[in-house]
């Protein structure tokens, strides 16, 4: 991949309107608008974005630093690919991870923190009751985010945020494709979660959310396998 570091993609890249441009095209590539493998359009996307390629370039070295592209040597970048394998691995990692934040934030979190959590599984669960998948995964991706920051461990938010950035796309992808039941089991999990969280519960909590990833692993895997996304090999 790129000489990039980890941590470059929890790094501003500049001024508010760069931050503007990560956002925008990291969530044009998560959710599935350039096919897995596929060069990355540049001229298309400073026509769409309003921008040189310069500022374009410098938001691509921060989503190869989170793995969702392969920066290509003298020839541009594409979208990263995962074989189904790695998509298997990554999710029982970051079960791991996640339940070791748990179990940290259940020893460290504020009462702050907390209000903020609960705040956002509100927001989330209001997407839930309008169908709106795009803003429910969001919000989902942030309940997940402040846990591993009230876990108050920076190697820890580090490794889980590079593991998180390389399976972004393909959870949004099977998201979108979630049964009516597996998602209403997933809101559950998170109350669950929110439970586990407001009693310090660490050896609940870390078991609720390892199994929250497992049960996402399958989802995503079921997706792969109906042919979109994701090759086998």
């Amino acid at each position: 991949m790129d000489s990039a570091t980890p941590d470059t993609a929890q790094q501003p890249i500049g001024t508010t309107l760069h931050g503007e441009i990560l956002s925008r095209l990291r969530d044009y590539v998560v959710e599935g608008n350039i096919a897995e493998g596929a060069r990355v359009p540049e001229k298309l996307l400073c026509e769409m974005l309003g921008i040189s390629r310069t500022p374009l370039r410098e938001a691509l070295k921060v989503l190869a630093a989170e793995g969702l592209i392969e920066l290509l040597p003298n020839r541009g970048a594409r979208v990263k690919a995962l074989t189904t394998e790695e998509v298997g691995e990554l999710f029982d990692l970051m079960g791991g991870l996640e339940a070791l934040a748990g179990r940290l934030a259940c020893e460290r979190i504020t009462a702050a923190e907390l209000d903020e959590i609960e705040h956002l599984h509100r927001e989330m669960y209001a997407f839930y009751l309008r169908g709106d998948r795009h803003g429910y995964f969001r919000f989902n991706q942030m309940i997940h985010d402040r846990i591993l920051q009230a876990a108050g461990n920076q190697a820890l938010t580090l490794s889980a945020r590079s593991v998180q950035g390389r399976i972004r796309r393909v959870r949004y992808a099977a998201n979108l494709d979630d049964q009516g039941a597996r998602w209403s089991e997933a809101v559950r999990e998170h109350e669950l979660i929110l439970e586990g969280l407001r009693r310090r519960a660490a050896d609940d909590l870390a078991s609720v959310l390892f199994n929250h990833l497992r049960n996402k692993k399958i989802a995503v895997l079921r997706h792969l396998a109906e042919g979109r996304g994701v090759e086998n090999k």
